[in-house]
Formats: C-alpha cells, structure tokens, sequence
C-alpha cells in the first residue's frame, strides 16, 4: 500500500468514530505504521526466510551471488552493522547478521564469560534474536523519521520537488531488517528440547538455525580440541524436531544449516545402531578403530561388534568415548553433509581448522557428486590465523612451482618483516578474493565472520585507553574516536538521536501538539553536529 493510499485508509476509518477521534492525524497515524512494519517475531522469520530462499536460488544460477554476515552479540552492534551497509552500499542484499553460540557464551550469560560449551542459558539465544531485531527495527523508525521530518520542510517551503522525491523514497523505503542464522549449538539437550528453543528462537525473528552434530553435553567450540559426535539418526532426529519447529510455527519456508564437526572431532559417545550390513549405522561404526580380537581374549566389561563374520573391540578411552580411525575426518564429514540433506536440512557447514579453498573443494566436491545442489554455510574464523595460513599456502605453491624461497623462512612468516615482500602481497590478495573464489570454486553460498565484534570491540577499546589515560589525553578521544565519526559520516556521532530522542520528539509532537515539551530545541547540543 503507498503512503498516501493509507493515509486516506486511516482517514475513512478515523472518520467513521465519530467526533471522538477528531483529534488523531491519520497521516501521523501512517507514519507510525511504517514505521513498525514488523508486528510480530514470526511477521520476521517469514518475511527473511524469503529473503534467503530467493538468495539460494541466484547462488544456484551464478556462484558470484554469494551472501555474506557478521556476527554480533548486541542489538545495537547489529543495527550500527546494517545502517554502515546501506550507508556504503545503498542496499542491503545479500547481507545478513550471525548469531553466535560462542559469543553469548562469552559476554552474554549471567555466570558471566564461559567457553564455548552449551553451558549458558538457553533462553539467552532467543533473547538475543529479539533484541537484534529489535534494534533493526529503530533504526528503521529512526530512517523514516528522518524523511518524515524532510517531507514535512518540503511542504513548509513549499518544494513540490522535494516532497515528491521524498515520498518516492518513503514509499521504496528499504528495511534495515535482514536474516539471522542463529546458532542452537547441539540443541542444548534431546530432540524435544531442541525443537523447544527452536520454537523460541523462530517466533523472537530467526529464519535460519545451525544446529551442530556433537554431543550436547560435551560440546566444545569447533576450533579446539575433544569434540564428540553422535550417531546420524541421533542427529537427524533434531533436524526434524527444527523442521517441525518451523512448520507448527507457519514459517514453511525455513532454514536449517547442518553442521558437522567430523573433520576435527575424533571420538564418538556412542556405538550407532545398525540393522544390516552397509546401512547408516553400520557406515558411521566402520569408521571406528578398533583391532581384531581372539574370543578367548575377551576380558571384563568389553564391549565389542561384529563386522564380516569377525569380533572387533572399538578402542575406548577411560572417559567411556570410542575412538575413530586416524584420517577419516574427511571421509566422515563427506557421510555426514550428504545424509543430512538427504534428511531435510538446506544448507551445510563443515568446521575446518584452515581456510583453505583446496581442502573445502575436495568435500564439497565429493558431496555435489551426490546432492549437485549442495551449498555450504562457511566460518571465516577469526581462530585462524589468516596471516600466516595464506603466507604458507603462497610459500608452499611457490616451493612447488620450483620458485627461490630461499629469502622466506615458513615457520615464521607472520613477522612483521615479511611485510610488504611480494610474497606477503600475493597471500594478501589471495585473503581478498578468498570469498569469491571459494564461492565459485567449493560451492560457499554463505560467508560469515563468527566473532568480529567480539575483536574489533577489544583492539578499538585498547587504542582509547592507551591514548586517553597517556599523553594524549581527551585528544586521544577527540582525534582518535569523536573526530573520525564526523568526518566519517559516522550516524552515531548523534547519539541522542541513534537512541530514539527525535523518534520521541515525533510522537510528542502527535500526543500533545503545540504542548509538547520536545528535547531537540535549539539548546540541544547535537546541533553542533548539523555541519
């Protein structure tokens, strides 16, 4: 509906109560309305889940239309995120927000930081989609306010011009509300607790849950050590729980993003069950290491399978885990990717421990040999250390192609000296494309950075505190922060306004007329800001 057809909407309806409502501006009515165009958490979730759905859908026609994230683990990180996007970028497609596990563990829970390990509040992971899109939801207010406030000068001066591009613009308003992929961890429990925080989850706004395939009571962080799997059928049946999640919900066209941590996890909690010879169960348990066995041999509290008419013992560490064969990681995560699309899930996400396009290609090659559809959710992590893996894959290419690398040392490439070589330049760029590349070539629709604020937050802090309580004082402020947003164009240097001053200034302006006491007079200092 355009703006002006529900201003005269509001108008016949306003009319029809009679004098009694003589007092309420449909057109200040309608502002509101656009303004809050979202009513509900579910209104979100269907409305992303499209988005999404329509990105998959080009990334199938030409892998040049990869999407990409940021994590965050406040509202108002995501929304500074989404206003800087369409301040450089005029849109916002193909953007979306992450919601990590391992950052609400971090700085979100109230037993304060944790690792990463499902030890945090469940409830604080729907809390957090909330209060994102929350947030994305103001500045949309505060964008529109802002045009309002222009149409309504445009008027004043009469500049028909003006008032015709800007109710152009308000009518083509883009919204600030993207996807969220939020991470539910290993589903904090069995299959019926998953889908419970699904649920929550789904109706706070996600269109898209991770759910991982370790055990959930000794989940780690994919990037270090000990992690466990479980059986396919034990995860498979949380993959249901999250599509039924979505169905009950009336989001139909909802996301799930299945993780698999095989390639780094060497240990499984259970033996699977397997009903004959080359089944799901049989596949998962033929990776196990285990050793052949005399029956004569079998001592107390063994615990054994049969396979091809033999006795094997699977190798158990005293923690009561059982072991997987060295080098299987691959093969695993292969199984894993292709039996969870066979079961409902739409995308993937394999956890490597280097962001190498050689490695991701080889899986997801393999997988796509299947599932030619395949596409793969990946961590640009910040636990690599992107510096030195690239340098050594320059260096090591380099080496291979008979090149002098003699003046490199490989161990120690991430120094400083290296800086500026042309080997350093070439892993640059290579860093650069790294997106594009990987997108085109191992079949990456989704890039995502999990914890970039997490750092960004820590390195900008350590900067203002080195130069504020040093010599330089509150120009260690002033120069490095306050200055930089002005010039920069920065919309929080006016902070009253990001927090919603002017929003309120509007709404006294509809309650109370020419009574209303409004913040933003002539003695606020945010209009030394105007220039």
């Amino acid at each position: 509906m355009t703006y002006h057809a529900e201003i005269e909407r509001l108008t016949d309806s306003i009319a029809l109560q009679g004098p009694g409502w003589a007092s309420i501006d449909p057109e200040s009515a309608a502002r509101m309305r656009a303004q809050n165009r979202f009513r509900t958490g579910l209104d979100i979730a269907r409305y992303t889940a499209g988005i999404m759905r329509r990105d998959m859908a080009a990334y199938d026609l030409d892998p040049g239309n990869y999407t990409q994230s940021l994590g965050c683990w406040h509202g108002f990180i995501g929304q500074q995120k989404l206003i800087a996007i369409k301040k450089h970028f005029g849109s916002t497609r193909g953007r979306y927000l992450y919601l990590s596990g391992w950052m609400i563990a971090a700085l979100r829970s109230e037993f304060g930081p944790l690792p990463d390990q499902s030890m945090h509040e469940k409830t604080s992971v729907p809390a957090l989609i909330a209060e994102l899109y929350t947030f994305l939801r103001q500045a949309d207010a505060r964008e529109l306010g802002g045009l309002f406030r222009a149409l309504d000068d445009a008027r004043r001066t009469h500049n028909q011009l003006d008032e015709m591009r800007l109710i152009n613009a308000i009518e083509t308003h883009e919204t600030h509300v993207v996807p969220i992929i939020a991470d539910i961890d290993a589903g904090f429990g069995n299959a019926e607790a998953t889908y419970l925080l699904a649920k929550k989850m789904i109706e706070a706004g996600a269109c898209a849950l991770q759910i991982e395939n370790q055990v959930s009571d000794e989940k780690q962080c994919g990037h270090q050590d000990g992690k466990v799997t479980v059986p396919h059928e034990d995860f498979l049946q949380k993959i249901r729980a999250i599509r039924y999640a979505f169905l009950e919900l009336g989001v139909e066209d909802g996301i799930i993003v299945a993780r698999t941590d095989s390639l780094g996890a060497g240990l499984t909690k259970q033996i699977a069950y397997s009903r004959e010879p080359g089944d799901l169960g049989d596949q998962y348990n033929g990776f196990l290491d285990c050793e052949e066995i005399d029956p004569a041999d079998i001592g107390n509290g063994e615990v054994f399978i049969s396979r091809a008419g033999k006795l094997l013992r699977p190798k158990r560490l005293p923690s009561n885990l059982y072991q997987f064969r060295p080098g299987t990681g691959e093969d695993r995560c292969v199984l894993d990717s292709i039996t969870a699309l066979r079961n409902g899930a739409d995308l993937l996400w394999i956890e490597t421990e280097k962001p190498h396009i050689g490695q991701i290609a080889g899986m997801m090659d393999r997988i796509r040999a299947v599932i030619p559809n395949a596409k793969l959710v990946y961590n640009n992590s910040p636990s690599f250390n992107w510096t030195l893996n690239f340098r050594q894959q320059v260096f090591d290419a380099w080496e291979a192609e008979g090149r002098d690398v003699s003046a490199y040392d490989r161990a120690t490439l991430m120094s400083a000296d290296y800086d500026g070589t042309a080997l350093a330049s070439e892993a640059d760029e290579r860093i650069r494309t790294f997106q594009r590349d990987a997108s085109a070539r191992a079949g990456i629709f989704h890039h995502l950075i999990t914890l970039p604020t997490y750092h960004t937050a820590a390195l900008s802090t350590d900067n203002l505190a080195r130069d504020y309580f040093g010599e330089q004082g509150m120009l260690g402020y002033v120069a490095g922060v306050q200055r930089r947003e002005i010039r920069e164009g920065i919309a929080c240097v006016k902070h009253q306004n990001m927090a919603g001053s002017d929003i309120g200034d509007d709404h006294k302006d509809y309650f109370a007329g020419d009574a209303a006491l409004k913040a933003g007079g002539g003695a606020n200092t945010m209009n030394q800001f105007a220039a």
